[in-house]
């Protein structure tokens, strides 16, 4: 081996080790996000004790996920410093497929439904504690609000339904005033 095929082969396989220490460095920040985001989820909503048992089993199994896609890129890696070629896209196929089969593995326990139908009925608390503030923000301005609107409105069809009732009974006298 001439020393030009081998600087190129040292390069190519530092490449490699930089390319996967960058890819483990990756897997374990999305798996403190992953982790981090859950438990959070978790940690902050009032669960049953078999939904948090579910919770941690689904969060066992992602971990399991992660633990094989690591293991699949040691395997990939290794296979590449013998020489088999191996394409970047494998490593980024790993990771994705691997990041998908995590989240589902979390995402379908009824701790995540729990956690998530909780934080959605937060969210809806907070939205009419704004629209409520939003409205009296509005009276206070002597704008119209919502409320003010939809009670002319009704008054609009109240009017309508009247005007209606006279025209009937107009029509009824004025047929009978014609006989």
């Amino acid at each position: 081996m001439s020393n030009q095929e081998f600087n190129d082969w040292s390069e190519m396989v530092e490449q490699m080790n930089e390319a996967v220490a960058q890819s483990i460095e990756q897997n374990m920040e999305a798996q403190a996000a992953f982790v981090e985001s859950w438990s959070d989820a978790v940690g902050d909503s009032m669960l049953e004790e078999d939904e948090l048992s579910e919770g941690i089993e689904g969060y066992a199994a992602a971990y399991e996920v992660w633990m094989d896609a690591a293991e699949q890129m040691f395997e990939r890696t290794a296979a590449a410093a013998e020489g088999e070629d191996v394409e970047p896209t494998e490593f980024r196929d790993i990771w994705l497929q691997s990041a998908n089969e995590a989240f589902k593995e979390v995402m379908s326990t009824s701790a995540f439904a729990s956690a998530n139908g909780q934080l959605v009925e937060a969210m809806m608390e907070m939205q009419q504690e704004a629209d409520e503030m939003t409205q009296d923000t509005l009276a206070q301005m002597g704008m119209a609000t919502r409320g003010d609107v939809e009670e002319v409105g009704e008054r609009l069809v109240e009017l309508e339904r009247r005007q209606h009732e006279l025209e009937d009974k107009i029509d009824q006298i004025l047929d009978a005033v014609e006989e």
